[in-house]
């Protein structure tokens, strides 16, 4: 953590929200350590050494405890930490007079962060008969479409983010490698849907009118009452003022809003959890954060247009795309492709369906910081900062010291129930869920690439021709021209006897896949990782989480759940086999027709974290009986239709039926899905995993159990408090992530003729460096550059030639500039590094003339 240092970026994203790449990029060096950027060679740290670090043989987190309030208010909270009253924030907030008061301190310190955004939800769907939204106009997707005309995204960003925040039109983000590889595109969907006022105003018009509704005296009405949208409005940021302004916008074309100003635990159960199509609301002021930088993004358009990812929600239950733009969807989900080009093509028609589907209005990515006291050392993740961080838990500390307290601070907690199947998706509870589980493999905070957490090694085999490639070396890369799926390997689950269908039983005729990875877990694996409840980590957890992939999504299942349904059906629509080939050390085989770019991102654990937390088997089956039984429900959706509690793992009236079901399942001895588990479950562990959860529940009060370095000791909703403990049976050094030095963000410098000759050759000077120090060319990946003529247009496109470390060239011949107009131009040049993902950038503004 750099004390008020600013990774110098706020100009570096305006200028990469006009990211170029229409030239495909070579592949990235393939490097086993990382590199100095100044000289290529392998540098001496790795992740987990810090020669400042105290020398010790402590495990798990340097901390004791970890207490975690609710403070709404970034001043108050900024406040507070000056005073000692809050150690950390672990927010990332746009607010320019706090971002001015954290730089002015001597006691605070902040990282800037580049994965937060906003959006304007709108409902889509039709009404019920007596909703209290009595119409919904946003059920028509060329409405919704032509609300991005009368919004002015950059008076948002510059008004109201005073520039910590650029303007955003599409759910990819030009700061990822995909977005800023399709700068043309990007381009022409600003000019597109640029504000236009006049232009919205005359298609909404159009479309109110079809639908029967008439302008009276300026107001829309419809059978002669006003139409009256029900917008939240988030309370707790910036939100508040953006929501203000796009209600003053609706206004002026006629609308009548009604201004419902909640906070997030308010507003949740209203936009997400309740059925969108019971009326109790029409926009919302949505906000979003990437937990970690995004390399592949092909999930992005699943979850934000269809029920693929967040089925089980009122609101994502009701995302119905066209049958065009959900076969988009489908297939880059599928990585239906085999090269980068037709990669590219896929997601540029994407971009465009959706801005005719129009559900969510992308407004902004946020540059927001993060603070907290200098004396305080926590890992923040490029695109997630601290609370989108897999390291926080693991690198929190006061420098210097072992043990003590921490005190963090988040603007809402506990916002809804927690369970590993289908709970709490809020950022700020998904950050102690990372702190009280953990995953196989993590996302590099810098890059994006997975690094191995328990994972001893793995091997990743592709179709001959697809491009791939690997950075590190705890993953080895081959290709093979057919990778026929073994008979013997798992492809599908029978719910109703409760067992696995073989691929011979499922593909008679055999079946192939685009992609198998091996993942090679270490040889004492249930011997060192233990669950918080005591029990050893076993096999049966991993496998518990197979079965959980197919069994909700099954009608014959006893906890199946419509809204698990689509995210199924996206899986097996790639899914062709697992075989687990040895349970000593375990090894397990996946077979899919997904790929990615990198290797270390393709390789499939198992590991028994789900998408809401981490689950051991026997937790699991508590709720699965509950579920089964009728009493309980994990998705909201669910829960709603069937008048019962959420599974709520931590707190509320949910733990008590929790408690009945445990106390029978372990009357009976039970192993769930028995026909299965039974291969992998002896009847003693049964029995010592109902005593250690019966136990835990006992000392405890909760269900919630995993692996990580922090156990939940209390969760209190009312107060707003989590106390988290250090888990003292972790395996880990407390040192072995401290290693995550600065960044090294590219920082570009362009040199040239203010002064073009049209018709004449052009040539620039592009210098890279960070810290002062040239940036080895081995180090980047590429450095391209977009022309932006006079007219505001993209004029050209192309890459720059390596002169030396550090030094760049880019030639504009007679023909490119013989195509350019008389007049201001700007040279927009963008530098992609090999070991950091975040891009580096400049502008070069010049005349031509004849």
């Amino acid at each position: 953590m750099y004390r008020n240092r600013i990774l110098a970026l706020f100009s570096v994203l305006m200028i990469v929200s006009l990211l170029l790449g229409a030239c495909a990029a070579p592949a990235a060096p393939t490097t086993e350590a990382p590199t100095d950027p100044s000289t290529g060679e392998p540098v001496t740290e790795t992740p987990g050494e810090e020669p400042s670090a105290p020398v010790s043989d402590r495990t798990g987190a340097w901390v004791d405890t970890v207490i975690v309030v609710e403070e709404p208010s970034i001043a108050a909270a900024v406040t507070r930490m000056e005073t000692g009253d809050l150690d950390v924030y672990s927010f990332s907030s746009a607010n320019a007079e706090a971002f001015a008061n954290v730089q002015s301190s001597d006691a605070l310190c902040y990282v800037n962060v580049y994965g937060n955004f906003d959006e304007l939800t709108l409902n889509p769907a039709e009404f019920v008969e007596g909703a209290p939204g009595v119409w919904n106009p946003f059920s028509n997707p060329r409405l919704r479409e032509g609300l991005h005309w009368i919004i002015d995204r950059n008076h948002i960003t510059q008004e109201i983010y005073q520039g910590l925040a650029i303007p955003r039109y599409t759910a990819l983000s030009t700061v990822n490698p995909t977005g800023a590889s399709m700068a043309d595109t990007m381009r022409e969907v600003e000019i597109a849907y640029g504000y236009d006022l006049e232009r919205g105003r005359e298609r909404i018009t159009e479309e109110m009118t079809a639908m029967g509704a008439s302008l009276d005296g300026g107001v829309w009405t419809i059978d002669g009452a006003p139409v009256e949208l029900i917008f939240l409005i988030r309370t707790e940021d910036e939100r508040r003022i953006w929501g203000d302004y796009i209600s003053n916008q609706l206004e002026e074309i006629g609308f009548t809003v009604i201004r419902d100003y909640r906070t997030a635990a308010e507003a949740s159960p209203l936009w997400l959890n309740s059925p969108a199509a019971d009326g109790l609301w029409h926009l919302y002021t949505g906000g979003w954060a990437a937990t970690a930088i995004n390399r592949e993004e092909v999930t992005t358009f699943a979850q934000f247009y269809s029920n693929r990812i967040l089925g089980g929600t009122g609101l994502f239950d009701a995302y119905n795309p066209s049958p065009e733009f959900d076969a988009v969807i489908q297939a880059i989900f599928d990585s239906d492709f085999s090269t980068a080009a037709e990669r590219t093509e896929l997601f540029k028609e994407a971009i465009w369906y959706s801005l005719e589907d129009s559900n969510k209005l992308f407004l902004l990515t946020r540059t927001p910081f993060s603070a907290q006291r200098c004396e305080v050392s926590i890992t923040a993740d490029l695109a997630g900062g601290v609370n989108g961080s897999a390291l926080w838990s693991q690198t929190l500390r006061r420098v210097g010291e072992e043990g003590g307290s921490i005190t963090m601070a988040m603007p809402s907690i506990l916002t809804q129930p927690w369970n590993p199947v289908n709970g709490s998706n809020w950022v700020y509870d998904q950050q102690l869920n990372r702190g009280i589980g953990e995953f196989a493999t993590i996302p590099d905070p810098y890059t994006g690439l997975a690094l191995p957490y328990h994972v001893e090694s793995a091997a990743v085999t592709v179709v001959t021709g697809l491009p791939s490639k690997a950075t590190l070396d705890w993953v080895s890369l081959s290709f093979a021209d057919e990778i026929a799926v073994p008979g013997d390997a798992w492809a599908d689950w029978d719910a109703e006897t409760q067992t696995f269908l073989t691929v011979d039983e499922v593909y008679p005729d055999g079946v192939t896949a685009q992609r198998v990875s091996t993942v090679v877990y270490p040889a004492n694996l249930y011997d060192v990782v233990k669950w918080h409840d005591g029990s050893n980590f076993s096999v049966a957890d991993v496998v518990m989480n197979m079965i959980l992939t197919f069994d909700r999504g099954k009608e014959a299942s006893a906890i199946f759940d419509s809204g698990s349904v689509g995210a199924l059906n996206a899986f097996m629509s790639s899914f062709r086999g697992v075989r687990i080939t040895s349970t000593s050390p375990l090894t397990i085989e996946t077979y899919t027709n997904l790929w990615s770019q990198d290797a270390e991102n393709m390789v499939t654990t198992w590991w028994p974290m789900y998408g809401f937390g981490q689950g051991a088997w026997h937790n699991l089956a508590v709720g699965n009986s509950a579920e089964a039984n009728g009493l309980l429900a994990y998705s909201t959706s669910k829960a709603t239709a069937n008048e019962v509690e959420q599974t709520n793992f931590i707190s509320g009236p949910a733990l008590e039926v929790l408690a009945g079901e445990l106390a029978a399942l372990a009357e009976a001895g039970h192993i769930p899905y028995e026909a299965t588990l039974g291969d992998f479950i002896s009847a003693d562990e049964a029995a010592a995993r109902w005593d250690n959860l019966s136990e835990w529940y006992r000392t405890r009060g909760h269900f919630l159990v995993g692996t990580g370095v922090f156990y939940l000791e209390r969760a209190f909703p009312v107060e707003g408090t989590v106390i988290l403990r250090r888990f003292l049976d972790h395996p880990f050094r407390a040192d072995r992530w401290l290693g995550f030095a600065a960044p090294a963000v590219p920082e570009v410098d362009v040199e040239g003729d203010n002064l073009v000759t049209i018709g004449d050759e052009a040539n620039f000077d592009v210098y890279v460096s960070f810290d002062g120090a040239a940036y080895a060319a081995s180090n980047i990946d590429t450095v391209s550059y977009m022309v932006i003529d006079a007219t505001g247009a993209v004029a050209s496109t192309g890459t720059a030639t390596a002169v030396a470390d550090g030094h760049w060239q880019i030639t504009l011949d007679a023909a490119t500039t013989g195509a350019l107009e008389e007049g201001s131009n700007s040279l927009e040049v963008v530098v992609i590094s090999a070991i950091v993902s975040i891009p580096g950038s400049a502008s070069f503004g010049f005349v031509t003339a004849p």
